[in-house]
């Protein structure tokens, strides 16, 4: 449960980010284990909504947050931690596709099993339309297949925005881009799934 000044001050969480930040640069191992709890959850959804394998996001969320770690004295404060090592998963998941571009489709055993609780199937599942006859894992395997006929720039503004709800200027400092090269990819990005999923989303 968040407390009550978390809930009145949204710029504590960023605050409190920055104390910990600062006592993990001078060597305190502990503070930086505190960032990673704090943002680990949000980092591994990114990654596997990119990804849709459990067991890749699982092994890139530890290797953003090594990277994290081994870098982090370089961390200016220029922009807050949240936004730095977003920008890190960001680009270790994007290089990590373009590799494994050609990997055979995934099995639906490689599903997750909490998928459920996906606020992107949770929406799309409420509509009165013939998704409501489509079984977890079916569904599962057709939004994996749609995002994954998206570039990988195009996949992650789809998962920033649309399903982690993050802002566009936000989304944009993340990426290095402007706002409104953010909008257009998610202009495009929806348009696409759109089609990808027109059967499913009358």
């Amino acid at each position: 449960m968040k407390r009550a000044t978390d809930q009145s001050n949204p710029a504590l969480p960023e605050a409190e980010d920055h104390t910990l930040v600062a006592r993990a640069q001078a060597g305190d191992v502990a503070a930086y284990d505190q960032l990673v709890q704090r943002h680990q959850a949000k980092i591994y959804g990114l990654i596997y909504n990119m990804t849709s394998n459990q067991q890749d996001a699982e092994d890139l969320v530890q290797e953003v947050f090594l990277k994290g770690f081994k870098v982090l004295k370089h961390f200016k404060g220029k922009s807050s931690f949240y936004t730095w090592i977003y920008r890190i998963a960001i680009n270790r998941t994007i290089n990590f596709i373009k590799k494994r571009r050609n990997r055979s489709a995934l099995s639906l055993n490689d599903m997750d099993s909490t998928v459920e609780n996906d606020p992107a199937y949770v929406e799309l599942s409420a509509r009165e339309s013939p998704l409501r006859d489509v079984s977890l894992a079916e569904l599962q395997e057709k939004l994996n297949n749609a995002l994954r006929t998206l570039s990988e720039k195009h996949r992650a503004v789809v998962v920033l925005h649309d399903i982690q709800g993050i802002p566009h200027d936000e989304i944009g400092k993340m990426m290095n881009c402007s706002p409104g090269t953010v909008r257009s990819r998610l202009f495009y990005a929806r348009q696409q799934l759109q089609n990808e999923l027109a059967e499913y989303v009358k």
